[in-house]
């Protein structure tokens, strides 16, 4: 024989074994794929389940490390398609990645998986068009879908299944919106209604995710800049509950995490500030002081690993202007952002998204 195998009630659901055939590892899993899953393993007179090759997937296997890429964007004259990459793990200037189907966007967001960064909404006029990318690859954006409704300024949380698309500011009516509509990443095709924010949000919150849990913070109501922290739990549908309280009240920031922590980095609140708060995100409380941002600025694009936060796409009050700057944290430290590198081009208002940010385990 082969190999050996165990008599069907005997099998556990998780059991492991070496395949002589294929020289791969394989687990037991309850049902059948594609069938019914409501048979367990040792519980009647079948094993409903299946031998399944044991895989491994990361960023290293895809890219090498970590990579973050930042879309679009308004460079002070013009809006841009330009999509910029960068592998978080090192330092240095980011490089081409290619380019948005919309040719010219801004004031868009960003959700990503593993495998693909998925950007939508923005400015060009308006637009509710969705992009996707294969983030290990380079290459020109293909069309994933739709909007329910054209939103700019809103807040992006994902996980490695689902893209949750925040509130922002809806032209069409004009208002500031509360309604949130996800994605199914792996898939393309046109969002679908998620449920509602406990307080209506845009001007780029700030936000950030676990495998389980979307958080979303700041902001601006219509009439005045906030600091309150909403949660939703990404794998179901619902409405946003309350988290906590920023250490001050801003809008025009940008989030990222690991699985543990998030931070948020710098954001207006006339003047700008360059204030990093930090919330462990499996919890509820209120933010807690990290570091500064190199400068007093809007950052609207952020990417992580499971080890760094990086910021970018930065409107900044010293020297005044959109600059190119990209800062880094380490997530596990508290202290003051570092110089990581520049963008291809100096801009602000775009999307970012990363195959290693929190939202992914």
């Amino acid at each position: 024989m082969a190999h050996e195998e165990l008599p069907p009630l005997n099998i556990t659901p998780g059991a492991i074994r070496f395949n002589t055939d294929s020289m791969k590892l394989e687990y037991f899993r309850i049902g059948m794929e594609g069938g019914s899953t409501s048979s367990y393993a040792g519980i009647g007179t079948l094993a409903a389940g299946e031998w399944v090759q044991l895989t491994t997937d990361s960023p290293d296997i895809q890219t090498g490390g970590a990579r973050g890429l930042f879309s679009n964007g308004w460079t002070g004259s013009s809006r841009v398609d330009t999509i910029d990459y960068i592998t978080i793990s090192s330092t240095g200037n980011a490089i081409d990645f290619g380019n948005s189907t919309v040719t010219a966007n801004a004031r868009g967001g960003g959700t990503s998986s593993r495998t693909r960064a998925c950007f939508h909404g923005g400015f060009t006029p308006y637009t509710d068009v969705i992009d996707f990318v294969t983030i290990s690859s380079t290459g020109n954006a293909s069309d994933f879908g739709n909007c329910l409704s054209t939103v700019i300024y809103q807040a992006g949380v994902s996980n490695s299944t689902r893209g949750i698309i925040c509130g922002g500011y809806a032209p069409a009516s004009p208002t500031i919106v509360n309604t949130m509509q996800y994605i199914t990443i792996a898939q393309t095709g046109n969002a679908i209604d998620f449920g509602d924010l406990y307080t209506a949000i845009a001007s780029s919150p700030g936000e950030c995710a676990s495998s389980t849990r979307g958080i979303i913070a700041g902001g601006w109501n219509g009439s005045d800049r906030l600091n309150n922290i909403q949660f939703i739990t990404i794998s179901t549908l619902g409405n946003a509950g309350d988290f906590g309280d920023l250490t001050t009240t801003r809008a025009g920031m940008s989030g990222c995490s690991n699985a543990i922590r998030g931070v948020f980095s710098a954001g207006e609140v006339a003047p700008n500030v360059n204030t990093m708060d930090y919330i462990t995100i499996a919890t509820l409380g209120n933010a807690i002081d990290f570091g500064d941002a190199q400068r007093n600025g809007q950052y609207y694009g952020a990417c992580a690993s499971s080890t760094r936060g990086c910021y970018s796409m930065v409107e900044a009050s010293s020297p005044v202007g959109i600059v190119s700057d990209i800062d880094y944290i380490q997530f596990a430290s508290i202290g003051d952002a570092i110089d990581f590198g520049d963008l291809s081009q100096a801009r602000t208002a775009g999307g970012a998204g990363s195959n290693g940010h929190g939202g992914l385990g």
